[in-house]
């Protein structure tokens, strides 16, 4: 059974998931709205990712007998001044998320509720991974900065990237 605390706990990070998704689609249609199509596909990957991780911890709630309960969704800025602006808050706000799941997983260790344990190490990793991935997108974006040609290339790279079912809802499905 899951503790209160920690129930209360995964639907308050189901709501942070889904406004990161709310945030990464608002990124998105920035970037598009400005002409950056590869960074707009970026990040509307990102939104889609965001999406994935809710529908886990609502997957996990509910294997766990748990009631899932959806809150309204905060307002997320709607511009920002430049792409690199836009990965440098990414970054930031993933290093926030990375705090919530260092969270849940110190409630779960107080409850000795390893079965809860076992799943936050897939999100503690892939916190690893986005906040990787955004000092990366930071680099790249600093090194074309003020090059036209560079950040054209750049942009087209960016439109290649693809989501792929993260690998426990990938399972889920089977």
């Amino acid at each position: 059974m899951i503790s209160k605390q920690l129930h209360e706990a995964i639907n308050a990070q189901i709501n942070a998931e889904l406004w990161s998704a709310y945030l990464y689609l608002a990124m998105s249609m920035d970037a598009e709205n400005k002409g950056y199509k590869g960074v707009a596909n970026w990040y509307y990957v990102q939104f889609q990712e965001e999406q994935a991780h809710a529908r886990i911890f609502m997957n996990y709630l509910n294997s766990r007998d748990a009631k899932v309960t959806l809150l309204p969704i905060d307002p997320v800025p709607a511009a920002w001044d430049s792409v690199l602006e836009m990965f440098r808050h990414t970054l930031e706000h993933e290093k926030k998320v990375t705090s919530l799941i260092n969270n849940l997983a110190a409630i779960a260790n107080e409850d000795r509720d390893f079965a809860s344990i076992n799943r936050l190490v897939w999100f503690i990793d892939e916190q690893v991974e986005e906040e990787e991935s955004a000092r990366e997108m930071i680099a790249a974006v600093e090194a074309v900065e003020g090059n036209k040609y560079g950040m054209y290339m750049l942009d087209k790279e960016l439109a290649a990237r693809v989501y792929n079912t993260p690998s426990p809802l990938a399972t889920a499905a089977e």
